[in-house]
């Protein structure tokens, strides 16, 4: 649920005034991700540096960092709450110190994130952890410095030998005052990218860059930036370097270099073995600024609602063919064309989500199992996990997540590749761990997703399903008339979901009228049954309000056309009903007078669900607006829940990508 941001200027004045500036406008990049507490560290005013003259309270053998010039203490701001609590007690604290925001530096290192409940272990000025999940105090990393020998050591030296005691999944930033003007930065099994903001001279974002040195010291003025998302590098650069696991990043003199740590190396050849370089490219984010603006919106989920006839046209793009010389219909989803084979000789398609991502696959379940053939079965990850539910060789493993960063599913995802299953990543995220590290899979090209509750990624991860599903039926004969009608609907479906988005005035309407009520109760069956768990998830994750979905089947065990009675056994007792039919459909299943009906278009069935989940989006929105709740970051939630202990996957292959956004991940093939 944190998230963490450096920023280092190499050669070019930037006032302390700007550093803040530049330090917060990261952290609000980040605070969607989910926080309880958020700080800074950046430097004290300049002077001639200091001799350090500390000796070992444990052993004299083991002088500390002998006879290295110390910095003076950087500044250090730790605040409880969002990110305008801290920029507040920020400059409340300036002004009491009287602290210059004038002063200008040529070279300046300041980091930043945002936490769990603060806790005197944080932001200690010596390293910012974005995980807590395993037990890390900032004076242990202190003890872990003391390095026998008495020469000097480097600071790579000293990250490296800190990182042979972690355990877990980690992204941390390293600030110290015995190296200042320097950050190091390394991860395992969360992300972490560098920004690089070249300000004489542009990039050949294709050029490779290797040994310890590589990006020039010639002098030329840098800005460099870290962050666990690309959304707080975007607007300065995009040019990036998405950093592998094992990797320990060095800034120092406007140069980066790289180095490989390999924790079974250092424990079999010796505690301080030299850890190779590391030749790496830039690459270039495949994204605009404007994506995570809010643009004419009040909030972001207003704005991600709004944007699904544009993010399903995305998501589609390039990969529905309809016409040519044939005339053929087909699908094609360049990530797993090498793998389609295997996929139809599978014993079981297993999906593995959580939450909304779960909701999506099981809305994709039926048409996944009517076009394949194939046996699907449903597990939410940390189940999975939990019970470790049998996973076989012959088995297809699809791995489902927006962020691609969600830990239980991650465990899920190393726990099948452990039992040899095929896995299959489908999230939107190209530089995250399951599109690094799965088999193969699709990118849903969404865009980015800034509200804490998901929306557009939602709808797009039905529609990737769906084209699954037409891909791995492709070579039926006997289903081919209903591909071909699925794949019209596909090119239709975003204007049908424009036609929903007018309902948007007589949802807030509804939503008035139930701002009172206490619970809402959601049903629906066959391929609605997913709507019926998503809208009530909806209603949950932001207006704070009792909602449940549940399966109409089981209110009435019967199987009535259009549910008409389970409707009329809910309209006998006397229950406050809200039916939503396609258009034309509402003299026939509406009971009465008292019966609210809303009409949305009527497409494929297996695309339905797409339709059906806006109107219930457009009403979760509402009703949170009207409650005055914060419908982007609501309470308690968080967009990428990655804060359990694990250990990193190490598979065989890497994600192939197949989207063009996918460039970011620096990886060969497609996904």
């Amino acid at each position: 649920m944190c998230g963490i941001f450096a920023y280092l200027n190499y050669n070019v004045n930037r006032e302390r005034r700007y550093i803040l500036q530049v330090l917060f406008n990261g952290l609000r990049r980040l605070e969607y991700r989910g926080y309880d507490s958020a700080g800074i560290s950046i430097d004290n005013s300049t002077s001639d540096p200091i001799t350090c003259s500390c000796s070992s309270s444990s052993s004299s053998s083991q002088p500390l960092l002998n006879s290295l010039p110390l910095s003076p203490p950087p500044l250090v701001f730790r605040q409880e709450g969002n990110i305008e609590s801290l920029v507040k007690s920020v400059y409340q604290e300036v002004a009491t110190i009287d602290l210059n925001l004038e002063e200008s530096f040529s070279i300046h290192a300041g980091i930043a994130h945002t936490g769990g409940p603060l806790t005197e272990s944080q932001l200690h000025g010596i390293v910012i952890p974005k995980h807590q999940h395993f037990p890390f105090k900032a004076n242990a990393v202190a003890h872990y410095i003391w390095i026998s020998g008495a020469q000097p050591v480097t600071f790579s030296q000293v990250v490296l030998e800190v990182m042979r005691h972690l355990e877990g999944a980690y992204a941390l930033i390293f600030k110290s005052r015995h190296y200042p003007n320097e950050l190091i930065a390394c991860k395992r099994g969360s992300p972490l990218l560098l920004g690089v903001k070249e300000l004489n001279e542009d990039i050949n974002s294709g050029s490779a860059f290797h040994d310890a040195k590589f990006l020039s010291m010639d002098g030329h003025s840098k800005e460099l930036f870290l962050s666990s998302d690309a959304n707080a590098i975007v607007e300065h650069t995009k040019r990036v370097l998405v950093i592998e696991d094992g990797e320990v990043v060095h800034l120092k003199d406007g140069s980066v270099s790289i180095l490989k740590f390999d924790n079974d190396k250092g424990r079999h050849s010796g505690a301080h073995s030299r850890p190779s370089s590391v030749q790496r490219a830039l690459s270039v984010l495949e994204m605009e600024v404007e994506q995570i603006n809010k643009g004419n919106y009040e909030h972001y989920m207003q704005k991600e609602i709004h944007e699904q006839p544009e993010s399903l046209t995305t998501t589609m793009r390039g990969r529905l063919i309809r016409g040519g010389s044939c005339k053929a219909k087909t699908v094609l989803l360049g990530g797993l064309k090498d793998h389609l084979k295997t996929i139809r000789r599978s014993r079981r398609i297993v999906f593995v989500g959580c939450g909304t991502s779960y909701n999506a696959a099981l809305a994709a379940r039926p048409i996944l199992e009517e076009l394949s053939g194939v046996p699907v079965t449903m597990e939410i990850a940390s189940d999975l996990v939990d019970r470790q539910g049998p996973i076989y060789r012959e088995d297809t493993a699809v791995f489902v997540s927006q962020s691609g960063e969600t830990a239980d599913t991650l465990l899920a995802f190393e726990y099948a590749l452990e039992n040899g299953a095929l896995c299959v990543g489908i999230t939107n995220t190209v530089s995250s761990a399951i599109a690094r590290h799965t088999h193969c899979g699709v990118h849903i090209n969404a865009g980015a997703e800034i509200g804490v509750a998901s929306t557009k990624a939602y709808t797009s991860q039905i529609v990737v399903m769906a084209m699954l599903a037409l891909a791995i039926g492709g070579d039926a004969i006997s289903s081919q008339a209903r591909r071909e009608a699925i794949i019209d609907g596909l090119f239709d479906l975003p204007n049908r979901v424009r036609e929903v988005l007018k309902l948007d005035h007589e949802m807030k309407d509804l939503a008035k009228l139930l701002m009172a009520e206490q619970s809402l109760l959601v049903f629906g069956r066959g391929y609605n049954y997913a709507t019926a768990l998503e809208g009530a998830l909806k209603v949950k994750e932001v207006a704070l309000m009792h909602s449940e979905g549940m399966l109409a089947g089981e209110m009435k065990h019967v199987a009535y056309s259009k549910q008409q009675s389970v409707i009329q056994q809910l309209h006998a007792r006397k229950g406050r009903l809200i039916v939503m039919c396609s258009k034309g459909d509402a003299a026939s299943v509406s009971p009465g007078e008292s019966c609210r009906v809303i009409e949305v278009p009527q497409v494929e069935d297996c695309l339905q669900p797409v339709v059906n989940i806006v109107p219930l989006q457009l009403l979760a929105y509402h009703l949170t607006v009207l409650k005055g709740y914060n419908v982007d970051q609501p309470r308690n939630l968080a967009k990428s829940v990655t804060t359990q202990s694990q250990n990193s996957p190490s598979p065989d292959g890497l994600a192939k990508l197949d989207s063009k956004a996918a460039q970011v991940a620096g990886e060969s093939g497609q996904y």
